[in-house]
Formats: structure tokens, sequence, C-alpha cells
């Protein structure tokens, strides 16, 4: 069962948050190591649609680490991010990479709070939601916060990137 909260829970994404003045809700789980998907058990672990969910992905967008933030129920498309940015050619990126960047371990990424701000695309079914659920940077926390918030703090691009 998930616990909510509103406390800031001292991540960098919940520190963050705080530090801008946007109001948030953080829920935890305990998170299964043997999960297939951190994604789905998130949203089963918070009662939520899988719609509000959302994963955070990093790629390489013609040599440039781009975040996709796309809901857990689809999959992100290479070529529809490659495309919101200007690129001409998008590849997941290695995941070291994408830990050494933005500071936080695979799982547990967060859009928010990232220790190097990287070029952002949340997918634009995200738009028109009352909330969203992101990793609030450690596996087994999630944040819930309005869509705009999300956008307006990461400096993101709104973009149809998700398939599925």
């Amino acid at each position: 069962m998930a616990k909510k909260s509103k406390k800031s829970v001292g991540t960098p994404a919940t520190v963050a948050l705080t530090a801008a003045g946007v109001p948030f809700t953080t829920h935890s789980y305990e998170h299964d190591p043997a999960a297939p998907s951190y994604g789905e058990e998130a949203a089963e672990a918070l009662g939520v649609a899988p719609e509000q969910v959302f994963k955070t992905l990093l790629a390489d967008v013609d040599g440039t680490l781009t975040v996709a933030v796309v809901p857990v129920s689809g999959s992100l498309d290479l070529k529809a991010l490659a495309a919101a940015v200007g690129g001409k050619r998008a590849t997941m990126a290695d995941p070291a990479a994408a830990e050494r960047s933005t500071g936080y371990v695979r799982g547990g990424i967060s859009p928010l709070g990232q220790r190097k701000r990287l070029r952002t695309v949340v997918d634009a079914s995200a738009e028109g939601r009352p909330t969203v659920c992101v990793s609030a940077g450690r596996r087994g926390l999630e944040v819930e916060l309005a869509p705009e918030d999300l956008v307006t703090l990461t400096g993101a691009y709104l973009a149809p990137i998700a398939r599925g």
C-alpha cells in the first residue's frame, strides 16, 4: 500500500519542488527488485491508472543526452523524440551515462532535480491531466504534481513521443 505525504522526503527532486514552491505530494511504496517494470509497479502500488504514471528515460539524440518522460502504459518512440528536438537520430542512452549525468540510479531517475539540466520532452498526453506521477529520485518513491509544473520546472517541450 502506498503512503502519502506532503512533507519533503529529501531527494534532489523534492528539494527542487520545495524550493520552487510547487505543490506536490509524495507517494512511497515497498519496491520489489524483481518487478519487471518499475513504472507499472508504481502505478499498481499507488492504485492509479498507468496513463497517469510517467517514466523518465534518457536517450542520446545526435550525441546529446535528452530526457523523455512518457506514460508507463506505453513506450518511447525514438523517432518522434528526435523530431521533437530537431534531431535526426535517437538511441537509448547508456545506463551508466544516464546515472552519471542525472545523479540518480536506474529505476529511480527523476526528471526533476537532476545533477545537470538536460533537454527534456514530456509526452503530450500529460497535458490536460489534473496531475501526473513521476519518480521522486528513488525506487519506491513517486511525486505527484500538475503537468504544467513539471513542464515549467524542467523547461520541457510537450510533444507526442509515446507509443501504445
